[in-house]
């Protein structure tokens, strides 16, 4: 079992908007936004939308989604979108061939009806934490339910939280 890590802001709550608000183009989240309110009304992600995702997460996983079928990343979406186990959720993604658990991570910050945080070094610093060499379902969940504790405390969307955490990592870390 994995030791469940400890994540702590490391800037006030009250915050995140400021820091939100710094992230310099927003205009980069209108098409995963988009992608995401197709999703939510299909029930599962199209080959198409799947690799303008993970192409927004990293570009240079191209090669390697570009190999997962139609039918797969249907079958992998709709049961992410529509289980109720949150490991499930999130492992199921990983199976499609050049997915890991930050770009699963997206496909689930666009695209599912809960609020998932986008899995990303800068965003675990924010939050003091180290990007661990491997991820696992333990480590998420908890990044996952901090992330959800801060939306909720400052009233703030996933996204507003998202970004808040990543410009202060850019600005901050050295």
């Amino acid at each position: 079992m994995e030791e469940v890590e400890r994540f702590r802001l490391r800037f006030p709550s009250r915050q995140i908007t400021y820091w939100a608000n710094r992230f310099p183009d927003t205009s980069g989240d209108d098409a995963p936004q988009r992608i995401g309110v197709r999703a939510r009304s299909r029930g599962f992600l199209t080959r198409a939308d799947f690799l303008k995702l993970c192409s927004w997460k990293t570009p240079r996983s191209r090669p390697h989604v570009e190999r997962n079928s139609e039918g797969f990343i249907r079958a992998a979406s709709q049961t992410a979108f529509s289980t109720r186990d949150e490991r499930l959720r999130i492992e199921v993604l990983t199976l499609l061939e050049g997915v890991n658990w930050p770009t699963a991570s997206v496909i689930l910050h666009f695209s599912h009806r809960d609020p998932y945080p986008v899995l990303d070094w800068r965003a675990l610093w924010s939050l003091g934490v180290r990007k661990p060499s491997s991820y696992g379902f333990e480590f998420w969940w908890g990044y996952t339910q901090a992330c959800r504790g801060i939306a909720e405390e400052t009233r703030c969307t996933m996204r507003v939280v998202d970004r808040a955490l990543w410009e202060y990592s850019k600005e901050r870390q050295r």
